[in-house]
């Protein structure tokens, strides 16, 4: 067998294997012996088949069969073995005057789209913006507030308020005000905040138990409220509905914010932590503020992105990686698509490049050692959202347990990896730090 490589263009190539009697001939004999011994046929005893009528039944069959794993064999061995760097996967050109009856030579093309070789600076040159979230007044106001809430304290007033908790019997009505038989039909609790419509507030405002009020229950909330899962019912079911409705008020109650002294404050953060007011509002801001971290951190990845890849000059064999992404995978992309997709593609691409060359030259890893403790991190971080803290071992056994999930084990990896780039890209970029809003955060990060 020979293994040849030619290049056809600057990031381009042609692989040839030719493959000779002397590479197959040895397996196909010995799968047609294994085929003799087991083959059916009738009017032969098993194991008694002559061995011409075997060959020719299944001979062509195991020659295809044997020269295609050589040859796939063969191809990613040299591609190994010479560190040949690709993008995509070898395309093999098409043969239509294959003779596999008589033919016992043959040769194989295969197209390689070759990844560039490019320079990259990364230095204090380079200037990235990165947005720092911070909790302003109203913020940690609502924030303190829900805390307050959290440990509060329910009251029954006697009429709606603007803050209360409705519970409420359901039942749909016909364009002439009549319930609707067998229509929708539910006991439901909702708060008032999640009412957005004018109309439907000041209806609800004042009512007390056992009043009746009517309301368009398809308007009456916020957009992203789930209207079908507070009456138990099929989203189908409140599209085909008038959206009229006549709520029977059942209860009113009210969930009132324990008082802001020390005794919350110890609640909340723990005995000691914070002493007064001023101390727990500075505790608060500092909490919220850290959950936007995370935030922060993605936005600047997404803006190096787009700085460094406009620094980085180099190409990519586009027509071979339009070809390939008309064949690749189990979702190949239609011929008359590409062009309209490989511009995101392509940059993708670029910066899979970038990344993996950043990786290589500062010699980024993720050790063993570093994967398992992040992932006990992770685990750790969610079991404390429902206030479990594991013990070190058992901490141990699960961390342990969701690594040996492939995919799982896969997604941390390239979890801890994009970290680890973001801390290098913050270490060694000129980092222009700008204070904003959650709001203008958001502003900023939609901005096409």
């Amino acid at each position: 067998m020979n293994v040849t490589i030619k290049n056809t263009g600057d990031l381009n190539a042609m692989l040839s294997v030719e493959i000779k009697p002397e590479d197959y001939q040895g397996k196909v004999d010995k799968q047609l012996t294994d085929y003799r011994k087991r083959a059916n046929i009738p009017g032969f005893r098993p194991g008694h088949v002559p061995a011409s009528l075997v060959k020719k039944q299944y001979g062509k069959a195991i020659l295809i069969e044997e020269v295609n794993q050589i040859l796939q064999q063969a191809v990613y061995n040299h591609i190994q073995e010479e560190k040949i760097d690709i993008l995509g996967n070898p395309l093999p050109v098409l043969q239509e005057d294959i003779d596999w009856d008589s033919q016992t030579e043959f040769v194989f093309d295969f197209e390689l789209g070759l990844a560039p070789e490019f320079e990259l600076a990364i230095n204090k040159k380079t200037k990235v913006d990165y947005l720092k979230i911070v909790a302003d007044e109203k913020m940690v106001e609502r924030y303190a507030s829900d805390y307050a809430k959290r440990f509060g304290t329910m009251s029954y007033p006697e009429s709606i308020e603007k803050d209360s908790i409705v519970k409420a019997q359901f039942a749909e009505l016909d364009g002439e005000g009549n319930k609707v038989e067998e229509g929708v039909n539910s006991e439901a609790t909702f708060t008032m905040e999640s009412v957005e419509d004018k109309k439907s507030i000041k209806a609800l405002t004042g009512k007390k138990i056992k009043d009746v009020v009517v309301i368009d229950a398809k308007k009456a909330f916020k957009a992203d409220f789930n209207l079908s899962g507070l009456l138990k019912v099929t989203p189908e079911q409140i599209e085909a509905s008038t959206g009229s409705f006549e709520l029977t008020i059942e209860e009113v109650s009210k969930l009132d914010g324990a008082e802001m002294n020390q005794e919350l404050f110890d609640k909340v953060f723990g005995e000691g932590t914070v002493n007064g007011k001023e101390e727990f509002y500075a505790k608060v801001k500092e909490d919220a503020e850290r959950m936007f971290i995370g935030e922060s951190e993605r936005k600047f990845y997404d803006d190096v992105r787009q700085v460094v890849l406009k620094k980085a000059k180099f190409e990519l064999p586009d027509e071979f990686l339009k070809k390939w992404l008309q064949t690749s995978g189990e979702n190949p992309i239609p011929a008359d698509e590409v062009e309209q997709q490989y511009g995101d593609m392509r940059d993708s691409m670029k910066w899979q490049l970038v990344e993996s060359k950043v990786v290589k030259d500062h010699n980024i890893e993720v050790t063993p050692e570093e994967l398992t403790e992040f992932a006990k991190g992770l685990v750790a971080q969610q079991m404390a959202q429902y206030g479990q803290m594991p013990e070190g071992m058992d901490l141990d056994a699960i961390a342990k347990n969701v690594l040996g999930n492939k995919e799982e084990a896969q997604r941390i990896t390239e979890q801890l990896f994009t970290e680890k780039l973001v801390k290098f890209f913050k270490e060694n970029l000129k980092l222009n730090e700008k204070e904003v809003s959650f709001d203008d955060f958001i502003k900023e990060a939609t901005k096409k």
